[in-house]
């Protein structure tokens, strides 16, 4: 014989508890057990703030001290790249941010002006695995100066503007085309949860040598790890890594 509605539709208090105490959506009883769950979580806000204003304070202060000691750098790259050949000296190109919020990001021109109509003809020698991001470690598309400035990553330094306006941070997952985002899973899409950046966790690893299944793995490791130390240490790493040009192309 079948049990009641009213009882079979009772609530197990043993699975509430541990519901509950797992992901603390459920709202305690008792005046006591409330203001000591809104304490937690306000103190639990307060701790994620904190770290996101020291983060925004450190990419403002060094990106403008980046730029401004860059200056010369700066003038010397876009000559050589206007002497090599025509067409703008900045390469800008829609990028998906944090929450799935378009920006305009900025590179050192690397390729030829018609390297975008020349990509259909080579997506077949993809070196990239995973297929969602497309990387050549021989792009004919690239000028000469550009496989220089692309090898020791000072094509990515006019992204030093994008944190200064706070549309990029100097670490976090490098910002994906919005044609790379329509194919991500759910599982990828994690990756929109923080702000991009310049630098990221698996650029120090290897950068394009390894495979974006693994890319999107370290980038979560990062987001569910994240912390200002973790932060100044993934830049401390950046130097040896741009130096040693491991994984560049």
């Amino acid at each position: 014989m079948s049990e009641p509605a009213d009882r079979l539709a009772e609530p197990d208090p043993e699975l509430r508890e541990t519901l509950l105490r797992r992901y603390g959506r459920m709202r305690p009883d008792g005046f006591w057990q409330r203001l000591r769950f809104q304490s937690k979580r306000l103190a639990w806000k307060a701790v994620v703030g904190s770290v996101y204003v020291f983060k925004r304070l450190l990419d403002i202060a060094a990106s403008a001290v980046l730029i401004l000691l860059l200056t010369p750098l700066f003038l010397t790259i876009m000559l050589l790249i206007r002497l090599e050949s025509p067409g703008p000296i900045f390469f800008r190109q829609i990028r998906v941010g944090r929450w799935g919020a378009l920006f305009t990001m900025w590179k050192f021109r690397s390729m030829y002006i018609d390297a975008e109509a020349r990509k259909a003809a080579l997506l077949a020698d993809n070196d990239s695995g995973g297929g969602v991001i497309f990387k050549m470690k021989q792009d004919p598309r690239i000028t000469k100066v550009g496989r220089f400035i692309r090898k020791a990553s000072i094509d990515e330094l006019p992204q030093l503007w994008n944190v200064l306006v706070g549309d990029m941070s100097l670490v976090g997952p490098r910002p994906a085309l919005p044609s790379e985002v329509n194919q991500y899973s759910l599982a990828d899409r994690r990756r929109l949860e923080v702000i991009p950046g310049i630098t990221c966790i698996w650029q120090v690893s290897g950068r394009s040598d390894i495979p974006f299944p693994e890319q999107v793995k370290l980038d979560v490791q990062y987001i569910e790890s994240s912390s200002f130390w973790q932060d100044l240490l993934i830049l401390l790493k950046t130097v040896p890594a741009v130096l040693l040009g491991r994984g560049a192309y």
